[in-house]
């Protein structure tokens, strides 16, 4: 197949090029090792140098080709530019198959492509993007949701999210569940002190913490109130955290509140392995309840104990082990399920899918709806 990939640059606090990080980054590599012709065109939001790179696997045996375009040309939007460069693209490459996601923008630049041509277009949701505020601009989610209900093939991050849309979206085939993975050369066990030492964190201490988005909007909040909670009465416990956060967002000076910033992916595992417990925080709402938190796999992978909120996709995850579950936006409920994981420390046995294990499911499904006839 010749696949081009369409998606933003930045998500998840990085950069797709310049951190060589994420979803569509690993699937698409994963998908060239297979055999496969891969191209992308990625759009930033922010301004940065528009480039073309070769993106090759670390054992130098697959590769994609990618470009960027900025969004801002001057000081407002150019979309028309955005089009003459992916036209450009569909003429000189010949895709198949078009794979488009990481918000609603991107389904719908997807559909206006593939309407024009005779390519065929999958879209990817992993998540639900009517929660993004960008998706609430007037007149956004109709043509959205007209994008996905046309599509010739829909991947969902989680069950619960290919529900939804199975029953508000409609479709040509049901939603193909592709849940998110690790890099396992990354996400492994390491030791405890090792980390500690690297970071700079205190060797005898209890630490909990989370690396991953500190925003309001993920409920990080119960975690900053829960630790209070607890060190209240365990001079032995530090919180350590890492990750984007709003400007607006406050992380709680104390002298046991460990701030490490945004951490290369390299360094993530490093830090996950320093921790006694992990924290996965989540809020009831329509973000929350159809995500898969990436973070989830790779704690498990690293062999770290967890705690996580009690909703969306850690439901059925953490089905068999209920104590490692804590009701969202509850610090109390957050402190025990901690107190719980430090007393006594629940290992998740659990085969963690790589992006390898990922992209030889995505084959199978872009070959289903390549060969599928109207």
């Amino acid at each position: 197949m010749r696949i081009l990939v369409l998606t933003k640059r930045q998500y998840m606090g990085k950069d797709l090029l310049d951190d060589r990080f994420g979803r569509f980054r690993e699937l698409a590599l994963e998908l060239a090792r297979l055999g496969h012709r891969v191209q992308g065109l990625t759009l930033s939001y922010r301004r940065r140098e528009e480039i073309r790179v070769t993106d090759v696997t670390i054992d130098n045996d697959a590769e994609v080709h990618w470009q960027s375009i900025n969004v801002l040309h001057g000081f407002l939007p150019n979309f028309k530019y955005y089009f003459k460069q992916a036209r450009r693209l569909l003429d000189e490459f010949q895709p198949d198959l078009i794979w488009a996601g990481s918000d609603a923008y991107h389904a719908i630049f997807g559909y206006q492509l593939a309407r024009n041509s005779s390519v065929k277009l999958v879209v990817d949701l992993y998540d639900n993007f009517e929660s993004y505020p960008a998706t609430r601009i007037p007149g956004v989610q109709p043509l959205f949701k007209r994008a996905v209900k046309a599509a010739d093939g829909v991947t969902c991050v989680s069950n619960l999210l290919a529900s939804y849309v199975r029953d508000h979206y409609g479709g040509r085939r049901p939603p193909f569940v592709l849940e998110n993975a690790i890099r396992s050369d990354l996400f492994h066990p390491m030791e405890r002190k090792a980390c500690r030492r690297q970071l700079g964190l205190p060797e005898k201490a209890k630490i909990i913490g989370t690396a991953g988005a500190l925003y309001e909007n993920r409920g990080i909040d119960a975690l900053y109130r829960g630790f209070h909670i607890l060190a209240a009465g365990d001079a032995d416990l530090h919180l350590a955290v890492a990750g984007p956060r709003r400007s607006t967002g406050t992380i709680p000076r104390h002298r046991r509140v460990n701030d490490l910033g945004i951490l290369p992916l390299e360094t993530v595992p490093v830090f996950l392995n320093g921790l006694d417990v992990a924290v996965v925080c989540n809020r009831d709402s329509s973000f929350g309840r159809y995500s898969f938190p990436q973070k989830a796999w790779e704690i498990i992978a690293c062999g770290v104990p967890l705690v996580a909120a009690d909703v969306g996709a850690m439901k059925d995850l953490l089905r068999d082990h209920p104590q490692c579950l804590f009701t969202p936006d509850d610090p109390a409920s957050l402190a025990r399920a901690i107190s719980g994981q430090l007393a006594k420390p629940t290992m998740i046995d659990r085969t963690v899918p790589s992006w390898s294990d990922l992209a030889a499911q995505l084959e199978t499904f872009l070959l289903e709806v390549l060969n599928k006839r109207q």
